[in-house]
């Protein structure tokens, strides 16, 4: 089964990736591991894209498409895959349709974990981390048995700049935007699949289960 992943940041879609992984035994592939990859084995594209990410600039999309080729034709993709980060925008959803038309296969769902976004404030606004052990809670779901200390060291709790209510926000908007004109692409192509993400990470994966048992 060929499957895209999609949802906004503190949506849950890591733990979904890897437990779709592990039960259908189809990798689950980032942009980022795909660029990795292909540097490390220096192919041509590979190398393209290094060039341009070590400039701190946006790999194009041809370049990006060539890769996930690239990585879409190896052996363990046979019998599916997970996209997830790809594609972005609608033109390089476009350009997967048609370099999956090339392999004589398609995508058959879209899965969209969608969590309301004030759930999605309280989940990422509410992590804490140690800043000498490394070791992280949450407000809610995790909390230290004393209020803003490391059960550990005894380390006063910080939360990380990238975790504050503004940056979050900020955040979450920019991915809702970017990720809208997707979801309708998707829904329009009568593949897009969208799942409460707003429940035990259990029973969501239930709900993915249940839906892929139509096409296993």
């Amino acid at each position: 089964m060929n499957l895209i992943l999609m949802g906004l940041p503190g949506a849950g879609k890591g733990t979904q990736a890897e437990k779709i992984k592990e039960k259908y035994n189809i990798p689950h592939i980032s942009t980022g591991d795909m660029f990795r990859l292909a540097i490390k084995e220096g192919t041509d594209l590979g190398k393209q894209a290094k060039e341009f990410m070590d400039q701190g600039n946006l790999v194009p999309d041809e370049v990006t498409i060539g890769i996930v080729q690239e990585r879409l034709s190896k052996a363990d993709c046979q019998n599916g895959f997970l996209l997830d980060g790809f594609p972005r925008t609608v033109a390089q959803a476009e350009a997967l349709e048609k370099l999956l038309m090339d392999m004589n296969t398609s995508i058959d769902y879209t899965l969209h974990v969608d969590v309301p976004v004030e759930k999605l404030m309280e989940r990422l606004t509410g992590r804490r981390i140690c800043p000498v052990c490394g070791t992280s809670y949450h407000v809610i779901y995790n909390p230290p048995k004393k209020e803003g200390i490391c059960d550990k060291d005894g380390a006063k709790l910080i939360q990380r700049e990238d975790d504050t209510a503004e940056t979050v926000q900020n955040r979450l908007e920019v991915n809702i935007k970017q990720s809208q004109p997707l979801l309708d692409f998707y829904a329009n192509k009568g593949y897009l699949v969208t799942l409460n993400g707003d429940q035990d990470i259990n029973q969501v994966f239930k709900d993915i289960e249940s839906k892929l048992e139509e096409i296993c």
